[in-house]
């Protein structure tokens, strides 16, 4: 019991003062800290050359995959890549990243069911193998997107500059610097800066002084990146491959019809990519033995998944192929091109394939499982009640908080990508988020910890 008038906690047994709680941080102290303002404007350096950086990994392997699947086939005398282009592609895929995998410093990166950053940043002495594994397999169909290799590009760079300072001994500012450098890489391929801020306010789990001391940072080098990235892909003309909906369906007010099939539909799309995402788990432990065999084992199977596709629909294996940015954006322009069939197919044999490439091959989760959110979402816009509008941001909802965890950062990323179509979805995305959060954590309830490598500690 505390001492009357004093506020001093009674001494426990042993006569021991309890200690005091700290104090709270000044915010003002600390924004206004000559300290601090210095990492405001080393962040806002950084996000320049990082952007540049992002800005060449994306156009070169947008190049690269539209050689690959689209200038390759025609040489040889073939109207678009024909159903059995993913078997070889693939399995040259798995050939280049076994050695990557098992004799390259950080393995080519985190394996991709982790999450993004699968629980610490990539240092410099790392990311030559993340760039090595992103630009020559990603373009050849692995159904994982950029943009975990780009958050780690961006740490990298940062920490790269940490170390030319010699600030290594400050862990904290390091810490900060390599996540606003990963920040502004990631807020590069997201289309802007305010989809990488929200991941970082929730990702971060704190909030109050400690928040907002972390969230300036991230957000001057991600504007300042998403800036430059932006202005500069204008200039030079080069396709920067971006998660971008141009055209959506035409849109409609969601009324009561849209709510009362939304809601399972939205339940239905989280169980599967849910679903699919934990295949990812037991491909990652199948790995841990034979990795070199069993990693070009991995990417085979992709490849036998996606010429699935094309044979069982007759229509390009590319669809199923890769990221899924083009293809969703092609299924937003225009949903009557696709059958029910075709939409559920491309979920049933894409899903299988990221599913399988989470737990061994080397990218991001979040943009193939999107595409797969928003077909499996407008194989049900035949409903009575239920609009091709309200399917697509559902979808897009539920997919993305399931695989991120992040139900207000999938949110964001839905409505941006709507465009002025989001209004008046907002309500429906806004529950979709919960509903598919509920549903990943029943089917996925925790998170297991990423598997240390072979000889690692």
């Amino acid at each position: 019991m505390a001492s009357e008038g004093t506020g001093t906690p009674a001494a426990g047994d042993g006569g021991a003062a309890a200690p005091a709680a700290p104090a709270p941080p000044d915010l003002r102290a600390v924004l206004l800290s000559r300290r601090y303002l210095r990492l405001l404007l080393v962040c806002g350096l950084l996000g320049v050359p990082i952007a540049l950086a992002c800005f060449f990994f994306v156009s070169f392997q947008h190049q690269l995959q539209h050689w690959v699947w689209e200038s390759l086939p025609e040489a040889v005398g073939y109207d678009r890549a024909p159903w059995w282009w993913p078997l070889p592609a693939l399995l040259l895929a798995g050939l280049i990243l076994a050695p990557i995998v098992t004799r390259v410093p950080g393995g080519g990166g985190h394996v991709p069911v982790h999450g993004l950053v699968g629980g610490r940043p990539l240092g410099p002495k790392e990311l030559p193998g993340v760039v090595l594994a992103a630009l020559s397999t990603l373009p050849l169909g692995v159904v994982l997107g950029p943009e975990a290799p780009l958050m780690a590009l961006g740490s990298g760079l940062a920490l790269l500059v940490v170390h030319f300072a010699r600030r290594a001994q400050e862990p904290k500012a390091s810490l900060m610097l390599a996540t606003a450098g990963s920040t502004a890489a990631i807020s590069t391929i997201l289309g802007g800066p305010v989809v990488a801020a929200v991941m970082v306010v929730e990702a971060a789990g704190f909030g109050g002084p400690q928040l907002v001391a972390v969230l300036l940072p991230c957000l001057v080098a991600s504007g300042a990146g998403a800036l430059v990235f932006t202005g500069f892909g204008d200039w030079t003309g080069l396709s920067i491959g971006a998660l971008a909906l141009p055209h959506v369906p035409p849109n409609v007010k969601p009324d009561a019809g849209d709510f009362l099939w939304g809601i399972p539909v939205a339940a239905l799309v989280a169980l599967v990519v849910a679903g699919a995402h934990r295949l990812g788990y037991g491909t990652e432990t199948w790995t841990q033995r034979h990795k070199a065999l069993r990693t070009v084992a991995v990417a085979v199977a992709v490849g036998v998944c996606l010429s699935a596709y094309a044979v069982i629909t007759g229509r390009n294996p590319q669809e199923a192929a890769l990221s899924g940015q083009a293809a969703l954006a092609q299924l937003a322009a225009d949903p009557q091109s696709w059958s029910v069939g075709a939409l559920v197919a491309l979920v049933a044999c894409k899903g299988l394939a990221w599913g399988i490439s989470l737990g061994a091959l080397r990218g991001g989760p979040i943009f193939p499982s999107v595409l797969l959110g928003g077909a499996g979402a407008m194989a049900f816009s035949g409903l009575a009640g239920l609009g091709p509008t309200p399917a697509l941001a559902l979808g897009i909802t539920a997919a993305a908080a399931v695989v991120t965890r992040l139900p207000l950062t999938s949110a964001v990323l839905t409505t941006l990508l709507l465009g002025g179509d989001a209004y008046d979805q907002a309500p429906l995305i806004v529950i979709s988020a919960v509903v598919a959060t509920v549903v990943g954590q029943l089917v996925n309830p925790s998170e297991p910890k990423p598997r240390p490598e072979a000889g690692k500690p």
